[in-house]
């Protein structure tokens, strides 16, 4: 690809749940080359299913660490022989599905800094691990670590005011403390863990790399406000963590040039930098170019939100994180699970399969859905803690069947936009941004409008996680001139609007959420299992 020869540029890597990608991006900011290797399809020898195993007992999730490493070979091996040109690469960062986590063996530092070109990655770190399936954000086994930790700082308040959210089965802290419990001589063993993202970056480094204060912020063990870790969180987790785990850094950070490895197999310049890499969700804020007020909603597998924050409001629902492109900043997200696959079962039981007539469905349906409200959960949802269908007519009866058809499709798209907790209705709207595959569909993006009362842009990638880390790279290059984040990407491709909410069509929600919010609590009332 003689195109690629003359630009310098960025790369940006995601390791996400089920694939490693990758895009290059020159200096004007435009993308000019992308790949990735797709864990089930292009791994089969690890025999996962969207990326994961999902053990017996249902709870626990894990990934072969090794799997992703392979990967990394693979995509590598790939640009090579197109001929990419390494040479150019002025520096690189990435992101990594939240919360996961990665145990180096003793010794395993020693064969990062000493590996050789002749050889790929996996041949040489096929014994750096002493647990060799990592814990992901999907697994849901640690609910006794969860209460231990909670009971430890004085409860789920206290947690989150600590460390911006209350225990989660998925944060890192509970799954390292789950992993000491249940496999001690594992945990002893281990000399380093790494989260998706800082694993990564050290195989690009060559040595362990730090963990970033904004992915760091998910796992229920760093203090949001001054950025380093709890010490009470560290001792209710394992012994001797907190050497385990190194210092954090800014999300910013430079933390060194790229190994010689890099420099010597595939080209790279040895004065290329690696930026730290970060989670995907902060990465997908940097890719999307939040500012102050605005608020991204991506619709996809799971359904995520996130917003910049000037000032953290920790909650008992929905996380705070580190801001990953504003050490002075922060942001909040909110993810449910029952996202794109809960709109594709309604879509084939109401609307014949049909996106178009899904589509017909919601613009014919009046403002509000007539009163009518319903929870659409078929798999336990993070917030609220909700399974099944429940569905209320305007007077607050639950019914088992709308009276319409089209009812039911009239509000899909409510129950999502409506589990916000009330300090995103307090913050200041200029405009939502909206990604993911629901993102393609204008009727449910007007819905979005409508309920949020603000203007819905689209972003013109599939890829935000990557783009962002390309850009975060580029900023790295540029943080030691104090430049903002804002300035750096500024040539960047603007949003482009998609949906204007109706005159009218906001006031008419704010009062339905009101309703919503007390059916809410009558529906966890009654589904709350006896002995909770």
């Amino acid at each position: 690809m003689a195109e690629h020869s003359a630009r310098h540029c960025c790369l940006g890597w995601d390791f996400s749940t089920q694939q490693v990608k990758v895009v290059a991006v020159d200096a004007e900011l435009n993308v000019f080359y992308e790949d990735s290797v797709h864990f089930d399809r292009d791994l089969p020898e690890f025999r996962t299913q969207g990326g994961v195993h999902v053990h017996e007992d249902g709870l626990t999730v894990t990934s072969p660490v090794l799997m992703w490493v392979q990967a990394l070979d693979i995509i590598l091996e790939k640009m090579k022989a197109s001929g990419f040109d390494f040479s150019q690469v002025l520096a690189l960062s990435g992101a990594g599905q939240q919360h996961g986590s990665v145990y180096w063996k003793a010794g395993a530092n020693q064969v990062l800094t000493s590996l050789t070109p002749d050889l790929l990655l996996r041949e040489q770190l096929q014994a750096c691990f002493s647990i060799s399936d990592s814990p992901v954000w999907m697994d849901s086994s640690t609910t006794a670590q969860c209460r231990q930790l909670e009971a430890t700082v004085g409860g789920a308040q206290a947690l989150s005011s600590l460390t911006g959210s209350r225990a989660y089965e998925r944060f890192t802290g509970n799954q390292i403390a789950k992993i000491y419990q249940k496999n001690p001589e594992a945990y002893s063993r281990t000399e380093r863990i790494s989260l998706v993202s800082s694993f990564a970056a050290s195989l690009f480094l060559g040595s362990y790399s730090p963990i970033d204060h904004s992915d760091g912020s998910g796992m229920n063990l760093l203090q949001i406000q001054d950025k380093v870790w709890s010490q009470a969180c560290l001792g209710a987790c394992a012994p001797g963590l907190e050497e385990k785990l190194g210092q954090p850094v800014p999300s910013c950070s430079v933390v060194g040039a790229i190994s010689s490895y890099f420099v010597q197999r595939y080209g790279f310049p040895a004065g290329c930098k690696v930026v730290a890499f970060t989670g995907d969700n902060p990465a997908s804020l940097a890719g999307m170019r939040l500012e102050e007020g605005d608020i991204a909603v991506s619709l996809g597998t799971s359904d995520t939100l996130f917003l910049w924050l000037q000032e953290p409001m920790p909650a008992l629902e929905g996380h705070i994180f580190c801001n990953p492109v504003d050490p002075q900043h922060y942001m909040a997200l909110l993810c449910f699970k029952n996202g794109s696959l809960m709109r594709e079962k309604i879509r084939d039981e109401s609307a014949s399969r049909s996106w178009s007539e899904f589509s017909k469905a919601l613009r014919s349906t009046e403002l509000g859905n007539g009163g009518n409200l319903g929870f659409y959960f078929d798999v336990m949802e993070i917030t609220p803690e909700i399974i099944g269908r429940h569905r209320f007519n305007a007077e607050n009866h639950e019914v088992q069947l709308w009276k319409t058809a089209y009812s039911a499709l009239g509000e899909l798209s409510q129950p999502f936009f409506f589990f916000f907790p009330s300090f995103i209705l307090a913050v200041p709207k200029t405009k939502i941004l909206a990604t993911g595959g629901a993102s393609h569909n204008k009727d449910i993006l007007q819905v979005l409008a409508d309920v949020f009362g603000a203007p819905v842009y689209v972003i013109d990638t599939a890829n935000s996680a990557c783009v962002g880390s390309a850009y975060r790279a580029f900023h790295g290059l540029a943080a030691g001139t104090n430049m903002p984040f804002s300035e750096v990407v500024k040539l960047a491709p603007n949003p482009r609007l998609a949906a204007t909410p109706t005159p009218g069509a906001f006031q008419v929600y704010e009062a339905l959420l009101q309703r919503y919010a007390v059916l809410e609590q009558r529906v966890l009332t009654q589904t709350r299992r006896p002995s909770e």
